[in-house]
C-alpha cells in the first residue's frame, strides 16, 4: 500500500470556552473548518516504522514517538514508512501535528483499518475533528462532533512567526465559563451572511493569546485594515489569524499587500470548506 494524503490547515472560525472539568480539561464550543492547503504525507506499508520530515517548517519536528503521526500509526497498528512535508508553521493554532495525525487515521480508516475506540481523542482534543476533516461543530473536550454545511469561505491566513504555547494561553484566560454558540447554526446565504453571523461569535482565547504574544494584535490590525475584509479573528490558541473576504481574488490581493509590508510573515490565501 502506498497512499498520499493532505493534512489541511484547521481553522477555528469561533472558539467559545464554556467550562472546565474536574480533570482540568476545558469544555469548548467551536466551529471548525479546513483549508485547501496544508501538510502532505506519503505512507508506504512495510516492516517496522520510520518517519522522514521535509518542507519549509521541518526544522525541529521529531521523527520518533514524540510525533503525533508516529503515535497515530502505532495506535492503529500500522507499519511502514511515512514522508511528512511540513508546510504549516508550528504552535500556530491551525492543526499542525493534530491534522497530520488525523490525516493518517482518516486514510487508514478509508483503507479498511479498524481504529481502536478513543484513539483519536487520546492523541489530543483536535485530533477527532481533524480525522473527520470537514466543517464541524466541535463541543465537549473535542469528542462531540456535528458535521455542518457551510459556504466556501475565501480567507487569508497570516502567522507572524511566533509560536504560542497552548498551556500559557489557557492559563491567561480571564474567564473559563462563557456562553456557548446559539443552539442552532443557520444555513448561510453566501460568504457575507456567514461572516456577519460569525462576527457575533468569539474566540475566547484571543485576548489571552494577545497578552502572551502581542504580535497577534498587530496581525489582526493589518487584516482588519486590508481592503474588503469582512471579518478578522485568531484561530485556535494562536498565533495564526484569518480574515474572510468576499472573493478569493480579494484574499490574494490582501496577501500581496500584507506580504509586501511584512515579508517575514507567513501569508497564504486559500479557501475554507
Amino acid at each position: 500500500m502506498r497512499a498520499e494524503v493532505l493534512a489541511p490547515a484547521k481553522v477555528n472560525l469561533s472558539l467559545h470556552v464554556t467550562g472546565r472539568r474536574a480533570d482540568g480539561n476545558h469544555l469548548l464550543d467551536s466551529l471548525v473548518v479546513f483549508a485547501d492547503m496544508g501538510d502532505r504525507l506519503v505512507l508506504e506499508a512495510g516492516e517496522g516504522l520510520s518517519l522522514a520530515v521535509s518542507g519549509m517548517f521541518a526544522a525541529g519536528v521529531p521523527v520518533d514517538e514524540r510525533n503525533l503521526v508516529w503515535r497515530a500509526a502505532i495506535g492503529a497498528g500500522w507499519q511502514g514508512h511515512i514522508d511528512l512535508q511540513k508546510n504549516l508553521p508550528h504552535g500556530a493554532g491551525i492543526g499542525g501535528g493534530s491534522s497530520d495525525a488525523g490525516a493518517v487515521l482518516r486514510m487508514l480508516a478509508a483503507e479498511g483499518a479498524e481504529l481502536p475506540e478513543g484513539l483519536a481523542l487520546s492523541l489530543g482534543a483536535d485530533v477527532p475533528v481533524c480525522t473527520l476533516g470537514q466543517a464541524t461543530r466541535m463541543r465537549g473536550i473535542g469528542e462531540d462532533l456535528t458535521p455542518l454545511a457551510l459556504p466556501p469561505l475565501p480567507v487569508l491566513l497570516v502567522n507572524p512567526g511566533v509560536a504560542v504555547p497552548t498551556g500559557a494561553v489557557f492559563s491567561a484566560l480571564a474567564s473559563r465559563d462563557n456562553a456557548p454558540m446559539p443552539d442552532e447554526i443557520p444555513a448561510f446565504d453566501g460568504v457575507a451572511d456567514c461572516a456577519a453571523w460569525l462576527a457575533a461569535q468569539r474566540n475566547d482565547l484571543q485576548p489571552a493569546a494577545c497578552a502572551v504574544a502581542p504580535e497577534i494584535e498587530t496581525v489582526l490590525g493589518n487584516l482588519r485594515d486590508s481592503r474588503d475584509c469582512l471579518l478578522a479573528r485568531m484561530s485556535g490558541s494562536g498565533s495564526t489569524c484569518f480574515a474572510i473576504y468576499p472573493t478569493l481574488k480579494a484574499a490574494h490581493f490582501a496577501a500581496y499587500q500584507i506580504g509586501a509590508e511584512q515579508p517575514e510573515w507567513w501569508c497564504v490565501a486559500t479557501e475554507l470548506r
